[in-house]
């Protein structure tokens, strides 16, 4: 729930913050038998979204661009070799999740 109260968070220096960034990014890549409907199914977000929020920070390159500096490749490489179909259950998942997250 967000609340119109200071967010410690904002306090964290630039470079703390942008080096887990980079940590968690350098994981996700790691890690891809976490899949992207998996993460949206838990959290409401995945590799995808990370990048949609790299563009939103202003980082001037395209879609295409943003995602492949997140998966480490182009998406449609990723989808290839790392991706693994939705299953009924992971879709409904992933939509309950989405549904709970807040509208900015």
């Amino acid at each position: 729930m967000r609340t119109n109260a200071p967010d410690p968070l904002d306090q964290l220096d630039d470079a703390q913050a942008a080096a887990a960034f980079r940590r968690l990014v350098r994981h996700l890549r790691d890690r891809h038998d976490a899949q992207n409907i998996d993460l949206m199914g838990l959290a409401g977000f995945c590799r995808n979204c990370l990048a949609d929020w790299v563009r939103d920070a202003g980082y001037d390159g395209d879609t295409a661009a943003a995602r492949e500096l997140i998966h480490g490749m182009p998406q449609d490489e990723w989808k290839a070799t790392r991706q693994i179909p939705a299953t009924d259950e992971q879709i409904a998942a992933m939509e309950a999740s989405v549904a709970k997250n807040a509208q900015d």
